[in-house]
This record gives structure tokens, sequence and C-alpha cells, in this order.
């Protein structure tokens, strides 16, 4: 009697205890089956992205220049003797020294240029500043094909054909005008309070953008510069045809040296190619920390 009686006041706090709430998956939360498949085409697409790369470095290690038929045999008889040839007895070392030379200065003056054009554009409301930026524009739209003629004669006439200060020239001209919009759309989320706080200091306007805004569009500038050096460190169409030295090839313009009409070193091209991704794959290293915040935050703004 007396434990029936002890078990009823149980039972009732048992029943009056609300029921726990069943687990609600937080709005934008993806399910289980919705992650997996996520993971599984992110992993897919990474395998896609590197699978040339890794194919070119196996390539590399072959020692025969039709290794490539036949990639199974590579296996049996790996060697870096390819390598040790480009370095060695070739001018790579030339071709390097003057593509870094020419990405170098390009990437510097080329994103400098284009920082105080961005700067210039979002701030001051000048007439035929909206022109300006769209002219910059419509410069994106022509395909190299047909800027090269005019461009060639145009350096002839000029006497900076076959000329670093020629090619710089050229590169320059075509990498302001993507990263002026770039960076412009950046300096438009710096608040103008800042420019007023600097005037106020009594900075003049360059100083108050080299001072003040430019220290704050690093991750802007970063992304500019990867962009610049990427684009002109292996640069093919201008370079072959504005160096005409061999003496003054860049890396893209020596690559094709091992390839010719009755003859394809295809190993030693590999070898080289790997050689070129080196340095790439460095400056993305220092500058990777930037890139995602230069590259989204001006997206909301143009």
């Amino acid at each position: 009697m007396s434990t029936t009686t002890s078990e009823r006041p149980v039972a009732a706090a048992a029943a009056a205890r609300p029921a726990r709430p069943a687990k609600v998956r937080p709005r934008g939360e993806s399910g289980p089956l919705a992650k997996t498949l996520s993971h599984g085409v992110l992993i897919l697409a990474s395998l896609i992205a590197l699978f040339p790369v890794a194919w070119i470095l196996y390539i590399s290690l072959g020692p025969d220049k039709t290794d490539y038929l036949h990639p199974g045999g590579i296996l049996d008889k790996l060697t870096l003797s390819n390598y040790q040839h480009v370095l060695n007895d070739t001018d790579f070392g030339t071709w390097f020294g003057n593509a870094f030379l020419v990405s170098g200065i390009t990437t510097v003056f080329g994103v400098m240029l284009a920082a105080t054009t961005g700067y210039a554009v979002s701030r001051m409301r000048f007439p035929g500043h909206r022109p300006l930026m769209w002219s910059l524009l419509v410069t994106q739209m022509f395909p190299i094909a047909v800027l090269i003629v005019p461009m060639y004669t145009m350096l002839s006439e000029l006497g900076l054909l076959d000329s670093y200060s020629g090619l710089i020239l050229v590169y320059t001209t075509t990498t302001v005008p993507y990263c002026a919009w770039l960076l412009k759309g950046y300096f438009d989320t710096i608040p103008v309070e800042i420019d007023e706080a600097g005037r106020v200091d009594g900075l003049s306007p360059f100083g108050t953008f080299w001072r003040l805004v430019l220290p704050l569009a690093r991750p802007g500038l970063a992304v500019a510069a990867f962009y610049s050096f990427l684009t002109y460190w292996a640069e093919v169409p201008f370079a072959s045809t504005f160096m005409l030295s061999s003496d003054k090839y860049t890396l893209a313009v020596g690559l094709q040296t091992f390839v010719s009409e009755h003859d394809a070193q295809w190993n030693l091209m590999a070898a080289t190619a790997v050689l070129i991704a080196i340095p790439s794959a460095a400056f993305f290293y220092l500058v990777q920390r930037h890139l995602v915040t230069g590259l989204t935050a001006g997206a909301s703004k143009s």
C-alpha cells in the first residue's frame, strides 16, 4: 500500500513534466544528406582541378620525350634528369630573370596607377569620371588578337620593339583597366570619414590617400597584385610577338623552344612548366590571407 502510494506522486510528476521539444534545425543549415552531397561535389571538383597539375608533374619525371604516350612505364624510371637539363643546359635562368623583371615592374607600376585611378573615381566627382571608368571597361572587351597588330605598329614607330620597356608598357595598359575597377569597388567600402579626418589633420588629398586609405586597402591591393603578376608571369601572345631576341625571351616564350615543327620534347616542356608554376604558388601563399577579403569587399559596389 505504501509502495503504490509513493509511486503515484512520481508518476504524476512525470506526467506533468513538459515533453522535450524536438530539435529544430537552424535556418540556413543543411541536413546530413545535403552536407554529404556538397562535400562530395567539392572533393570531386578539387580532384578535377588538381589532376592537370599532378599529370604535368608526373610526366616531367619521365626521362624520354615520348613517355607521355606510355605513362604507366614512368613509374619504373622516375628521374629528375629533365629538371637538371632545363636548369643547366638551357637559358632558363635568363628566361626567369626576364619574366621576373617584366612581371614585377608591371605589377608594381600597374597596381599603383590603378589604385590612384580607382581612388580618384571613388572619391572625386570631376567632369568625365563616369565616362573614364566606362572607357576602361570597354578596353577589356577587345581580344588580344585584335590588339597585337596596332600595338606592334606603335611600338615599332616608338622604337620600343624588342625591349623590356615596350613590353612593360603593353602589360601595364592591359592590366590597369581591370585593376582600376577592382580597386574602385574596394575604395567604395572604406568610409569617407577617414578622408575627412585626414583633411582636418592637414593632409593633402594625396597624403590622405597614401597614409590613411592605402594601408586600409591592402586586401584589394593584394588581389590586384596577384592578378597582374599571375597574368603576365607566363603571358605568351604579347611576349612572343614583341620580344624578338632570344636573350630577351620570357619564361612562356622560352617554353615554346622545346616544341618545333619536327620535334617536341614534352618531358622538358613539362619540367619547365612545373618550374614556372613554383613562383606563382609562392606568390599566392604570400597574399592568400588577403585574397578572400579583397575579392568580396567590393562585390556589392562598383
